[in-house]
């Protein structure tokens, strides 16, 4: 009998061991998801070339709290009016001012639309053009971001306001607080890191 009770109280000894350590392991996996990281799954082939569907990106919550995100950065974030996740790559940055001219994009500053300069676009190949679409040219960026997706011919970005046509009620940039935020790596299906 006695036997019996000590086995008992080692049982429970152990299984409250388990419980604290599987307690503890969840607790800093929901740290790190909510927190540090966010893993999301690419849908479709919006950001190819750089992603292709079905890859798996990580996305840096932390050091974008700490700087600045900055022109070529690639964002997760949910836009105004929709519920899923877009990935995009942001463009444009506050006080700039955007056109779309025979197949380029062009960068001016607000204040003067003459001076513009040609973005230089080098993830995205050559023979890829940016066409206007929606009926818009120009944009005046006066706060958040202007993104775009690298597959420019299958693309609900920026240049259309993301499909909802708003030009007339709403803005086409991204606000920093429906940002996820910046994709840190990317892990294609076979599990090599790039």
């Amino acid at each position: 009998m006695r036997l019996s009770k000590w086995r008992f109280k080692n049982f429970l000894a152990d299984a409250f061991d388990l419980l604290s350590f599987l307690v503890f392991v969840w607790g800093i996996v929901l740290f790190v998801r909510f927190f540090v990281a966010n893993p999301y799954t690419v849908v479709w082939s919006s950001m190819s070339p750089t992603f292709e569907e079905n890859d798996f990106i990580v996305v840096d919550k932390i050091t974008p709290r700490f700087g600045q995100l900055e022109r070529g950065d690639i964002i997760v974030f949910v836009p105004p009016g929709k519920s899923v996740p877009y990935i995009k790559r942001i463009v444009w940055l506050p006080w700039e001012t955007v056109k779309v001219k025979d197949g380029w994009v062009y960068i001016c500053d607000s204040n003067n639309l003459v001076d513009c300069k040609k973005l230089d676009e080098d993830y995205i190949p050559d023979y890829v053009n940016t066409e206007a679409r929606c009926g818009k040219t120009e944009f005046k960026i006066e706060s958040w971001f202007f993104v775009l997706w690298d597959n420019r011919w299958f693309s609900t970005d920026s240049l259309c306001c993301f499909g909802l046509w708003c030009f007339e009620w709403s803005n086409y940039t991204v606000p920093s607080n429906y940002m996820i935020w910046r994709v840190y790596i990317r892990i294609i299906p076979s599990l090599q890191v790039f």
